[in-house]
């Protein structure tokens, strides 16, 4: 069964995040809040937690997993930015995008893109996201919860628990996060290129 955990969603629990922390640091696999949707989240050294998250999802080895970090700084240790991409991503962050970009040496291997040696980064503008990604000390390796077969991401802590409490290690309920993903930029060219339209304004990179 997976460990329940009601966050407030502005302020949350010092030890209620812990306890999150707890499980990733342990391997487990979460489902946490965002500022678009739910996700779902391991830590980058976890093999067995990826694995779990692309059997759930039913996802292949091309799947782009997306680095959840706590700040523009660490972010910008796990990725290549020149000067445009750093200035644009820096003023788009915290926010509901994620970027692709040619990742540093601090990516594992087996996390980028097999070909393009790419990752997908982002930074959430959500209290709860944040503080765990602090807690934790390094990025959430994440994707969004949206379930094979369905056409919108769970919205509720408690649907997710229900629907997956044998799959996961704990539910991080800290209310509707909505159904809209990330917009998607994708930088890997030298140049930005929306490839999905999501919350966040699209514009802003074309």
């Amino acid at each position: 069964m997976a460990r329940y955990l009601e966050v407030h969603p502005h302020d949350p629990q010092p030890r209620l995040v812990a306890q999150a922390v707890a499980v990733l640091r342990e391997g487990g696999v979460i489902a946490y809040p965002t500022d678009s949707c739910y996700a779902l989240g391991t830590t980058m050294g976890s093999h067995d937690g990826a694995d779990r998250i692309r059997h759930l999802r039913h996802l292949d080895d091309k799947h782009h997993f997306t680095l959840v970090c706590a700040d523009f700084a660490q972010l910008g240790q796990l990725v290549h930015l020149d000067n445009a991409a750093f200035r644009a991503i820096k003023a788009a962050t915290p926010g509901p995008y994620t970027f692709i970009l040619q990742a540093t040496p601090e990516v594992p291997r087996r996390l980028a893109h097999a070909k393009k040696r790419s990752v997908g980064v982002r930074i959430p503008d959500h209290p709860v996201t944040a503080a765990i990604v602090r807690e934790l000390g390094e990025p959430i390796l994440s994707s969004s919860l949206l379930m094979p077969g369905h056409d919108w991401p769970m919205t509720e802590g408690w649907q997710i628990r229900e629907e997956l409490d044998h799959e996961l290690d704990a539910v991080v309920d800290a209310g509707d996060c909505g159904t809209t993903p990330t917009t998607v930029v994708d930088w890997t060219s030298g140049a930005p290129e929306v490839v999905r339209e999501g919350a966040g304004d699209p514009d802003r990179f074309r």
